[in-house]
């Protein structure tokens, strides 16, 4: 191959692409032409390399043929716009959506934990399988472990601390779901059996109320947190059983996504828990303060999910990415 004939014959097609690339709007009929200029190039650069490899023309049309596949099918970066509809619409739709899952799973959740509490507290056979009495009294006892354990290491990297364990758990309940809902349940069983314990010691000891304004300032947004997780995990492993119309791969696609985001979102929400418990918890406010910072905090992200989420569902936001964004599927009969 003749290589000056070849740059001289393609050389106007190598320039009207570099003019179309530095272009930021192009009209439909430049977009084509730009698709169209782009496979020619590509296959210009694969005919010089094979029969007569020059660098420098090389490294030009590599250079070219990469800023053009970029332009045709490369992924539209994040942006603030996503941040935004990300923490107004998808986040809060999501949970909203899934509030038929998590609503009774914190009913039921929260009432074990009560009966788990009562179960302990009025038999003394079942405390003393927990530990021996004086170490039951190590826990419960005015200034004990149950107390002192909010303030026991400086607020900064405790609240960090907290919202580490935390985030893992949630991430885990989401994540763990696909494995037909079991892990889930037993993570949440665990957590209410921890709560449980806290409860029935501390009744059994006559501080139950000392208990509860330590813990209910962080632990409203905490565990609300927590059963969302937890509800979307389970609805994550009934898909996996019931697809509904959809077919399995795409369910669970579908839902996996937008579990993904609600893992972040979550972590967020922990964030502000993990904040409270770090520095509300054992700080020195009376405990009625202490409580209303923590009922405040949880209606405002009631209010966020049922206002904000509502809202975006009803306008068919369902967490997911944006259409737009989704691989092709094909069309199932309802």
């Amino acid at each position: 191959m003749d290589l000056d004939v070849f740059v001289s014959a393609h050389r106007a097609e190598w320039d009207r692409l570099d003019a179309l690339l530095r272009r930021r709007n192009l009209t439909g009929t430049e977009a084509d032409e730009l698709v169209t200029l782009y496979q020619r190039t590509a296959t210009h650069l694969s005919l010089i390399q094979s029969s007569a490899p020059d660098p420098q023309l090389t490294g030009r049309l590599s250079q070219l043929v990469a800023r053009a596949r970029s332009a045709v099918t490369g992924t539209r970066r994040a942006s603030w716009r996503d941040v935004t509809r990300f923490l107004t619409q998808s986040f809060p739709a999501a949970v909203y959506r899934s509030r038929r899952w998590w609503v009774p799973t914190a009913l039921a959740s929260t009432a074990l934990a009560a009966l788990l509490g009562w179960w302990i507290g009025t038999h003394p056979e079942v405390q003393s399988s927990i530990g021996a009495p004086d170490e039951l009294d190590a826990l419960t006892r005015p200034g004990g472990q149950y107390e002192t354990y909010y303030s026991s290491h400086p607020a900064a990297s405790f609240a960090a601390q907290v919202w580490t364990n935390n985030a893992q758990a949630a991430a885990m309940c989401l994540v763990l779901g696909v494995f037909l809902c079991v892990p889930v349940l037993w993570i949440l069983f665990q957590n209410m059996l921890n709560l449980g314990i806290g409860i029935g010691l501390m009744s059994s000891a006559g501080r139950l109320d000392t208990f509860l304004g330590l813990v209910l300032p962080h632990g409203l947004l905490e565990l609300t947190a927590v059963f969302v997780a937890a509800g979307t995990g389970l609805r994550l492993g009934w898909t996996v059983i019931d697809p509904g119309p959809r077919t399995r791969r795409t369910a669970l696609a579908e839902e996996g996504r937008a579990a993904l985001g609600m893992a972040i979102g979550l972590a967020l929400v922990l964030f502000v828990s993990g904040a409270i418990e770090g520095f509300v918890t054992p700080s020195g406010l009376p405990t009625w303060a202490r409580i209303t910072i923590g009922i405040t905090a949880e209606l405002a992200f009631l209010a966020y999910v049922y206002v904000l989420g509502g809202r975006a569902a009803r306008t068919g936001d369902t967490g997911d990415v944006e259409a737009a964004e989704r691989s092709a599927t094909v069309p199932t009969a309802a």
